[in-house]
């Protein structure tokens, strides 16, 4: 491997350099703007420094060999799902090699197969769809060294496909596999690709169930807890949801905090409370807590953040626990897990599992802009089988929060677009 920098008044213009150097084949690693010249700091230029990798030629051959191998074993999985003709109950298939360039043409059919399941009702899918019907039609033509296997069909390898496209997007190993084997289940010989793929966008639209929001309760008050670890959003998130009720169903609403070890958090839902003229009150024990519920049974709803900790601190999970049965006697309660998109997922096993012990809790995710892979929210819901319920993808209040969408998210871990 070669590394190499170069210099230039633009990016282009040291890129063009080092291809003129080293070739066509430089691989741009990184990209920083320097300062040079001048006297004493004064007048100095800024040019642009790049730093280029190219493989050296043997390098570079065993690396090709093993991606296009692997490109076929791909490209035989969605190989002429396009070959559509204007009608859609129509198709020409042909006995035809597809090369590897254009499998990104095919990924795209993938997708927009996708949008089309989502936009149709579940229950006619199976018969609707046909974007994908040419694909157990086709019949490729043997080559003599990348022969695929008899037992490897175009079948296994479609589901192939979708199980790494489901790992790539972070869902665990264990269910994806539970995906593919229930889906196996349904499938027969003659099974199109498109009703698979149908098969198995509904069974994980299933897993993932309908979202369960924030209702009114039978006799009023609603006491709604937000539990969570520290950093996620969830004052923000507290915020969005006080808004949307407050502003959109026009709902009677108070605010209140047992968080006293953030001063910035409690200041921040009081300047929320003060823009929307609702009752906002710090709380310090499970008498006030108690008390706060009797005083505002009037209203539809008490939303109450809760001291952020470590899902190792135990004594102050067991804080929150009390507060949370402080008002059984006096109101309806329900709880939220904030978390976020972007944790790691064993770390997010943890933090579920620690609040087992405090209450029974629905799911809120946050940070969805800040990730591509919502594989943890297949995960999560799996893991502990608590509902899904808001997601939330920025920190514009009210705007950047929504009900959960499982059509939205099973097309996104089966590398759709949304």
């Amino acid at each position: 491997m070669i590394i190499k920098k170069f210099l230039g008044r633009t990016e282009e213009e040291a890129l063009a350099e080092a291809k003129r150097e080293l070739g066509e084949n430089v691989v741009l690693m990184n990209v920083k703007n320097i300062k040079k010249g001048g006297f004493l700091g004064f007048m100095q230029k800024q040019i642009t420094e790049i730093t280029v990798a190219l493989e050296e030629e043997n390098e570079r051959r065993a690396k090709n060999a093993a991606n296009e191998k692997a490109m076929k074993e791909a490209v035989s999985a969605v190989a002429q799902v396009a070959a559509r003709t204007e009608e859609p109950e129509k198709f020409a298939v042909q006995s035809q090699v597809i090369h590897p360039q254009e499998l990104s043409g095919h990924k795209n059919r993938l997708t927009e197969t996708l949008d089309y399941i989502e936009r149709k009702d579940n229950t006619a899918i199976q018969e609707k769809l046909d974007s994908l019907q040419s694909f157990l039609e086709l019949k490729l033509q043997p080559q003599e060294e990348d022969e695929i296997p008899e037992e490897d069909s175009e079948m296994m390898v479609f589901m192939k496909l979708l199980y790494n496209t489901m790992l790539d997007n972070e869902v665990k190993e264990i269910y994806a596999n539970q995906v593919i084997e229930e889906a196996d289940k349904v499938n027969n010989p003659n099974m199109p690709v498109d009703a698979v793929l149908a098969t198995v966008y509904q069974k994980m639209i299933l897993k993932l169930g309908k979202p369960e929001i924030i209702t009114p309760a039978e006799k009023n008050p609603k006491v709604v807890f937000f539990i969570g670890p520290t950093g996620v959003g969830k004052t923000t998130t507290i915020a969005k949801i006080a808004s949307k009720f407050c502003l959109e169903e026009k709902k009677k609403i108070a605010m209140l905090t047992c968080d006293t070890y953030r001063i910035a958090a409690a200041e921040q839902l009081r300047t929320y409370a003060s823009i929307l003229e609702i009752p906002f009150e710090i709380i310090y024990s499970t008498e006030e807590m108690k008390d706060a519920a009797v005083r505002f049974k009037d209203f539809d709803y008490i939303f109450v953040d809760t001291a952020g900790h470590s899902y190792q601190n135990e004594e102050q999970r067991e804080s929150v626990k009390a507060f949370i049965q402080s008002v059984d006697d006096v109101a309806e309660s329900e709880t939220y897990l904030v978390v976020s998109a972007t944790t790691k997922y064993r770390d997010l096993e943890k933090i579920a599992d620690s609040y087992n012990s405090v209450a029974e809790y629905k799911l809120i995710f946050t940070k969805l802009d800040e990730t591509n892979a919502l594989g943890s929210i297949f995960n999560l819901r799996l893991h502990t089988g608590a509902a899904l319920s808001y997601v939330t993808s920025g920190q514009n209040v009210p705007n950047d929060i929504e009900e959960f969408n499982p059509q939205k998210t099973v097309k996104n871990l089966l590398g759709g677009k949304n």
